[in-house]
């Protein structure tokens, strides 16, 4: 079984599918925004179980900061796709 902090394959592509703003996206911040979340939400997980992996926290912390890297500059370029996305993936304000 693949470690529970790595996407693979048919959920990767459904995230990017669900989130593309055009075809063969995966790049634009709303599938970034989602592939991080879910990366952030099973680490979490892991974190419950393992409370002593230090080294899982530190990438969780980076995941987290770099998705609010993301979501503050999808909110200063276009706020509409920006309340989409966080009502969508029920994060944010």
């Amino acid at each position: 079984m693949p470690p529970a902090m790595v996407l693979f394959g048919k959920k990767k592509e459904k995230l990017i599918g669900a989130y593309a703003t055009h075809k063969g996206d995966t790049g634009s911040p709303e599938v970034q925004v989602a592939i991080l979340t879910e990366r952030i939400k099973e680490l979490s997980d892991h974190l419950g179980e393992h409370k002593k992996d230090k080294h899982s926290r530190r990438g969780l912390l980076g995941m987290v900061e770099r998705r609010r890297k993301l979501l503050k500059y999808l909110a200063k370029k276009d706020e509409v796709r920006y309340n989409q996305l966080a009502e969508k993936l029920k994060i944010g304000k």
